[in-house]
């Protein structure tokens, strides 16, 4: 399950490289302003800055598009306080949603499998780690993002633990991500972009050696 997880989706890649080209083409044609011009053009706009972004990320993530590139904008745009803020509600938005959208339309499609021993012990490893489990599948970069949602949304893993695994598991990829795109404005204090460099160190350390600690068993199938 984890290798079929970890490869990204065609349509993702493509829209990716597209959106990548886009922004290319963009700076050659376009004058566009400096980073840090460009945060205070957006911190004129008041409230409908983050919410604007609040509601491109929720949409952008419910599609296969990378969501590090939507927590890097929020960095930039938004500063590191409000941007994690964004960034993280985004994410649990987005989560549920599609979360909601696997249990509802496809779960009855696969209820019919989970008597068969290979689909049970994906199905018990996810449900019996509780949000452990979800954690663990978040904090490894190379599991897409909307993949995860609808293999979750897929097992039975409850609704709290999901969504308790999903925020803990995302805080210290997305919160160093808003930090990446925070500094490119180079007005972040050299002292702050330490303790970002902590946090994130201490978030995924701890999460590393409770995954550790409380592993789960393997699944014996006939």
């Amino acid at each position: 399950m984890t290798g079929r997880l970890a490869r990204v989706p065609r349509t993702g890649i493509l829209v990716a490289v597209g959106l990548l080209a886009a922004l290319v083409v963009a700076a050659v044609v376009l004058p566009v302003p400096d980073p840090a011009a460009l945060r205070a053009w957006v911190s004129g706009a008041g409230v409908a800055a983050p919410a604007l972004m609040f509601l491109a990320y929720v949409v952008a993530t419910l599609v296969p598009i990378p969501r590090t590139v939507f927590s890097l904008a929020s960095g930039l745009l938004l500063g590191p306080v409000v941007g994690v803020a964004v960034a993280l509600a985004a994410t649990a938005v987005s989560a549920v949603i599609s979360f909601a959208l696997a249990r509802s339309l496809g779960r009855r499609l696969v209820a019919r499998h989970l008597t068969r021993a290979r689909v049970r012990a994906v199905d018990e490893r996810l449900t019996g780690g509780g949000w452990l489990a979800v954690a663990s599948l978040r904090i490894i970069p190379a599991i897409p993002f909307l993949p995860t949602n609808y293999a979750c949304g897929l097992s039975s893993v409850r609704p709290r633990p999901y969504l308790a695994g999903t925020m803990i598991g995302s805080l210290p990829g997305t919160a160093a991500a808003v930090a990446l795109g925070d500094t490119l404005t180079g007005t972040t204090p050299p002292a702050l972009l330490a303790v970002y460099g902590v946090l994130a160190v201490a978030g995924a350390a701890g999460l590393w050696f409770a995954i550790r600690r409380r592993a789960i068993e393997p699944v014996t199938v006939s």
